[in-house]
């Protein structure tokens, strides 16, 4: 409860990915890849490894001359098919602390525990979901780009003096405005109407 908000998803990934000892040697890539599948995520899992490190989530140390991290709290599971840890224990480690076996209840640990790496997931899938959603739409080409011109030929942005053929250039610039803008409208409409429990007109 104590760790940082922002580093939870790879707390609760660390449950999943350590040994029953709550341990691993701590490689940020094979990190990343294991809760992070297919992102570019090892910067991230760096920065959320020293903030759990800070919060006391987990602890970092060196061994065999490698470096490991260690939960300080791992999830309890059934210890009696499982094969020992090969990770080296931190300094000052009380071996009375292994994982806690607990018969009955390790079934329904272990299935909390996938229900808990789904959500994170789940989390993780929408948030990208609304991000693509909240996005910002490309700005829309203007109608007078595409309009026709207001003036004939010879003044094709128009004059102040009389002219038959620009006056007929600009009623047909206004009609075609007109006909765009009510298409458009129309074309909402239809999107409405066409929503669930609607029938198409």
């Amino acid at each position: 409860m104590r760790a940082p908000h922002e580093a939870k998803p790879t707390a609760q990934g660390l449950w999943l990915h350590t040994d029953l000892t709550g341990r691993r040697e701590l490689v940020p890539e094979l990190i990343a890849a294991d809760i992070y599948p297919g992102q570019a995520a090892v910067p991230m899992v760096i920065d959320h490894l020293l903030m759990l490190e800070e919060s006391g989530f987990l602890t970092i140390y060196q061994a065999r001359g490698s470096e490991w991290i260690s939960l300080r709290r791992t999830l309890k599971a059934d210890t009696r098919t499982a094969p020992p840890s090969d990770c080296p224990p931190p300094p000052g480690h009380d071996s009375s602390r292994h994982v806690v076996a607990l018969e009955g209840e390790s079934a329904r640990e272990r299935a909390e525990a996938r229900v808990r790496a789904e959500q994170v997931e789940r989390d993780g899938e929408w948030a990208a979901w609304r991000e693509r959603a909240e996005r910002a739409a490309p700005p829309r080409r203007p109608l007078l780009l595409d309009a026709p011109p207001i003036g004939c030929v010879d003044h094709p942005n128009g004059r102040r003096e009389n002219c038959g053929p620009c006056g007929t250039a600009r009623r047909q610039h206004d009609r075609w405005l007109a006909q765009q803008r009510y298409t458009d409208q129309l074309v909402n409409w239809e999107t409405q109407a066409d929503g669930p429990g609607d029938e198409p007109w």
